[in-house]
């Protein structure tokens, strides 16, 4: 399909920089394709009322670790420039795939120490070396430090990597260490947030345990590949970045279970969907699972696991607005966003929610 079919126009004033307080308080646009009347405006915090006793919630509890950083590269024969690299996918226990920048300029065998804004007189800088050069800007970094010492030095020298529409009208500080988490993260390892999870609290769960729906987790550690825009024209030329992650034999017995009773599996973020759709079988059946998923999803996808689906609203020509158009329709969803940006929703990570259920056959 051509790209351009997921095109439409956001005035700036509707990218939420910060949350609302409480998170649940947050608006969620429920659209269902097949009623009359497909849309209703309520909030996250009443999210208990369209669900049933017998669903089940699926959560990403991966963790956002502070996967942006900034340094110095070192090569014989020349200066040290500023470099920054936002890391995205651990392959070894020494050694990150990363977007870096300025991506042209960096060579093999360049060695970067990395520190607190770039500032690598400081004491508790870390040092790499570039091991392999892909396209686009992507390297392999493989660090001095290994396995857990590693994980302690990135927490200390790296912040956390806001998404560009935010970091570019303002610079990551001590509150978004709290507001881009979801309460239930534990797995150390996104360098993105599951957003729709950000909508989460104590108070939000107690009221879906009264009523009945099971909670589960996976995880699927987020990159940064989620915000690299679609340069293709056509989908089918469009590549997915990889991501890695898991569906435990626990969580695949229970979901199977579920939908054997005829209960609904209603994934909270895109993540979610996207993991148990990589572990889904032909028939149906979700399968214990674990690596790398690259799924691209668009119009046209049969989905086999997720019956209901709660997102934030996302960014034109975007793969994830290509998912919720093959969850949906791709009609319903333009209709759903044109109505989200008359009406006042807030946008992206920090913003407001959608309750899509999927459209029948």
């Amino acid at each position: 399909m051509r790209i351009e079919l997921f095109d439409f126009d956001l005035p700036e004033e509707r990218i939420a920089l910060r949350p609302v307080t409480p998170r649940e308080a947050a608006r969620l646009l429920v659209v269902r394709p097949d009623a009359d009347q497909p849309f209703e405006d309520r909030h996250v915090g009443d999210l208990s009322e369209f669900l049933q006793p017998g669903d089940a919630l699926v959560f990403n509890d991966t963790r956002v670790i502070p996967a942006q950083l900034e340094g110095i590269r070192h090569r014989e024969g020349a200066g040290g420039q500023q470099v920054s690299a936002t890391l995205h996918m651990r392959i070894a226990a020494d050694r990150w795939k990363a977007f870096a920048k300025p991506g042209k300029r960096i060579k093999l065998g360049d060695r970067i120490t990395f520190g607190h804004r770039g500032n690598a007189c400081l004491l508790g800088s870390l040092e790499a070396t570039v091991e392999e050069k892909g396209e686009g800007g992507e390297v392999t970094l493989r660090f001095d430090l290994s396995g857990p010492m590693l994980d302690e030095a990135i927490a200390s020298v790296g912040h956390i990597p806001l998404p560009p529409y935010i970091a570019s009208k303002r610079a990551d500080d001590a509150e978004d260490r709290r507001d881009y988490q979801t309460i239930y993260a534990r797995e150390e390892g996104a360098v993105a947030a599951p957003t729709a999870g950000l909508h989460f609290t104590d108070a939000l769960f107690a009221k879906l345990d009264a009523r009945g729906v099971e909670r589960h987790f996976v995880t699927l550690h987020v990159g940064a590949g989620t915000f690299l825009p679609v340069k293709a024209d056509d989908t089918d030329d469009h590549v997915m970045h990889q991501e890695i992650g898991y569906v435990s034999r626990e969580t695949a017995a229970a979901l199977n279970a579920v939908r054997a009773r005829g209960g609904r599996i209603v994934c909270v973020g895109t993540t979610s969907l996207r993991l148990l759709e990589s572990a889904v079988s032909e028939d149906g059946t979700v399968e214990p699972w674990s690596g790398p998923t690259g799924i691209f999803i668009t119009p046209g996808y049969r989905f086999r696991v997720a019956d209901v689906l709660m997102t934030n609203f996302h960014l034109p020509k975007s793969t994830l607005f290509m998912l919720v158009s093959a969850f949906c329709g791709l009609e319903t969803m333009r209709e759903a966003y044109a109505h989200a940006i008359e009406t006042g929703y807030r946008f992206y990570s920090y913003g407001d929610a959608s309750l899509l259920f999927r459209k029948k056959p």
